[in-house]
Protein backbone atom coordinates (compact mmCIF):
# COMPACT_ATOMS: atom_id res chain seq x y z
CA UNK A 1 0.00 0.00 0.00
CA UNK A 2 1.27 3.57 -0.76
CA UNK A 3 2.11 6.02 1.95
CA UNK A 4 0.66 9.12 1.52
CA UNK A 5 2.34 12.09 1.14
CA UNK A 6 2.44 14.35 4.22
CA UNK A 7 2.98 17.95 5.21
CA UNK A 8 6.37 17.31 5.90
CA UNK A 9 8.10 15.47 3.43
CA UNK A 10 5.96 18.47 1.27
CA UNK A 11 8.13 21.16 3.04
CA UNK A 12 11.22 18.95 2.66
CA UNK A 13 10.51 18.96 -1.17
CA UNK A 14 10.04 22.63 -1.57
CA UNK A 15 13.15 22.84 0.46
CA UNK A 16 15.25 20.62 -2.12
CA UNK A 17 13.28 21.40 -4.88
CA UNK A 18 12.87 25.21 -4.53
CA UNK A 19 15.38 26.14 -2.10
CA UNK A 20 12.44 27.30 -0.21
CA UNK A 21 12.93 26.61 3.79
CA UNK A 22 9.04 26.23 5.44
CA UNK A 23 7.78 25.19 9.13
CA UNK A 24 5.69 22.03 8.31
CA UNK A 25 3.82 22.68 11.23
CA UNK A 26 2.96 26.77 10.02
CA UNK A 27 1.88 24.55 6.53
CA UNK A 28 -0.16 22.04 8.59
CA UNK A 29 -2.05 24.65 10.68
CA UNK A 30 -2.91 26.65 8.02
CA UNK A 31 -3.15 24.69 4.99
CA UNK A 32 -4.98 26.89 2.49
CA UNK A 33 -2.23 29.71 2.59
CA UNK A 34 -1.22 30.28 -1.22
CA UNK A 35 2.45 28.65 -2.29
CA UNK A 36 3.08 31.92 -3.23
CA UNK A 37 3.00 32.99 0.02
CA UNK A 38 5.70 30.94 0.55
CA UNK A 39 7.42 32.00 -2.35
CA UNK A 40 6.71 28.84 -4.13
CA UNK A 41 6.12 29.24 -8.07
CA UNK A 42 4.60 27.45 -10.81
CA UNK A 43 8.55 25.93 -11.94
CA UNK A 44 8.97 25.18 -7.89
CA UNK A 45 5.57 23.27 -7.89
CA UNK A 46 6.51 21.21 -11.26
CA UNK A 47 10.08 20.41 -9.35
CA UNK A 48 8.35 18.71 -7.01
CA UNK A 49 5.24 16.96 -8.91
CA UNK A 50 8.80 15.90 -10.74
CA UNK A 51 10.40 14.72 -7.81
CA UNK A 52 7.17 12.76 -6.98
CA UNK A 53 6.21 11.37 -10.04
CA UNK A 54 10.25 10.13 -10.14
CA UNK A 55 9.69 8.50 -6.45
CA UNK A 56 6.49 6.64 -6.92
CA UNK A 57 7.06 5.79 -10.41
CA UNK A 58 4.00 7.22 -12.37
CA UNK A 59 2.70 10.48 -13.45
CA UNK A 60 0.12 12.73 -11.71
CA UNK A 61 -2.76 13.98 -12.17
CA UNK A 62 -2.07 16.87 -15.32
CA UNK A 63 -3.03 19.71 -12.94
CA UNK A 64 -0.84 18.89 -9.85
CA UNK A 65 1.02 21.55 -10.77
CA UNK A 66 -1.28 24.30 -10.83
CA UNK A 67 -2.53 23.52 -6.94
CA UNK A 68 -2.65 26.69 -5.21
CA UNK A 69 -2.13 25.92 -1.36
CA UNK A 70 -0.95 22.64 0.35
CA UNK A 71 -4.34 21.46 1.11
CA UNK A 72 -5.37 21.04 -2.73
CA UNK A 73 -1.94 19.88 -3.75
CA UNK A 74 -1.41 17.07 -0.76
CA UNK A 75 -5.48 16.19 -1.55
CA UNK A 76 -4.60 15.72 -5.14
CA UNK A 77 -1.56 13.85 -4.60
CA UNK A 78 -2.82 11.36 -2.01
CA UNK A 79 -6.22 10.88 -4.17
CA UNK A 80 -3.97 10.15 -7.14
CA UNK A 81 -1.51 7.78 -5.05
CA UNK A 82 -4.27 5.97 -3.40
CA UNK A 83 -6.52 5.38 -6.79
CA UNK A 84 -2.91 3.79 -8.40
CA UNK A 85 -2.41 1.70 -5.16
Amino acid sequence: MTENLTVDELAALMKKGAGITVDPDEMEQRPDTPFEVYGLDSLGLLGIVGELENRYGRPLPPDADRCKTPREFLDLVNTSLMAGA
